[in-house]
């Protein structure tokens, strides 16, 4: 049953769309960047989208913080291709710190790849291709910087990281109390990720992380129910579109409740 609750205040000519005065998020291909930060002031990226979008997160950067606008450092959710594709072009442009969890950095530091997607994990065509994805890893060692220990975020007053393993195991989610708003990564998402058509139409739904690329169930279970428990006013995911409201917050409890009807995958089994 979709979720109606979307978040939007505008689109500028960039294609980013503000849903809170400091942030904004820009969708590229099937996975979605975001800005945070006011216009013309300092900012930080979370995340760094497909590959081929640098020029598009440049540009939507420019109109937003003004021209050559240089963040003062990108956060990782987590190292998936999807996430990290325009990562080293834009790294070219902006050399600044990247931060992410520890337990990503094998990932990040041309040490290991991620392990094989599941492609029985059923849904769609994008599970079938799963197989066919980038599982790196890439080499940032230059620019990379361990999260700091005590919750904050670089260059972010008043966010904090929460760790929300399962998806990855250093995966990480962006949590500002004051007003209640949610970077949830791919912690759970917004849209049907495994189905090409709900990928691309993105559908608004609750669902969990995208299930060909997720190898902690259990772990995945209980970051769904500690972001619940937060009951945010607002959630800006890696892909679908940002949600708000209390059909939010019923629609993640649901998913909480009933995760492993709604997210696990058939073919996995959980202890």
């Amino acid at each position: 049953m979709p979720d109606s609750a979307v978040a939007e205040t505008f689109k500028d000519e960039a294609g980013a769309i503000e849903v809170r005065n400091d942030l904004t998020y820009l969708t590229t291909g099937i996975v979605n960047v975001a800005f945070i930060g006011f216009p013309k002031n300092d900012w930080v990226l979370v995340d760094a989208g497909l590959s081929t979008y640098a020029g598009t997160i440049i540009e939507a950067a420019d109109q937003r913080f003004g021209s050559l606008a240089t963040p003062r450092c990108i956060i990782l959710t987590h190292g998936h291709f999807d996430h990290i594709g325009s990562l080293e072009a834009l790294l070219e442009r902006w050399d600044v710190p990247v931060y992410a969890h520890p337990a990503e950095f094998p990932y990040l530091d041309g040490s290991q790849s991620y392990p094989p997607p599941d492609p029985s994990a059923g849904g769609g065509a994008m599970t079938l291709l799963s197989p066919l994805f980038p599982r790196g890893p890439i080499d940032i060692s230059r620019w990379l910087r361990e999260l700091p220990g005590d919750g904050t975020v670089p260059g972010l007053e008043g966010w904090r990281w929460l760790h929300t393993p399962g998806h990855t195991q250093g995966h990480i989610s962006l949590w500002r109390e004051a007003d209640r708003t949610l970077v949830a990564g791919d912690a759970f998402i917004t849209t049907r990720q495994e189905s090409a058509y709900h990928a691309l139409a993105q559908t608004p739904e609750l669902h969990g992380p995208p299930r060909y690329f997720t190898p902690d169930w259990n772990a995945a279970e209980a970051s769904v129910r500690k972001l619940a428990d937060l009951e945010p006013e607002l959630v800006v995911t890696g892909h679908g579109k940002a949600m708000a409201g209390p059909e939010l917050q019923a629609g993640l409890h649901r998913l909480a409740d009933n995760f492993g009807s709604i997210a696990v995958p058939h073919s996995r089994t959980r202890p």
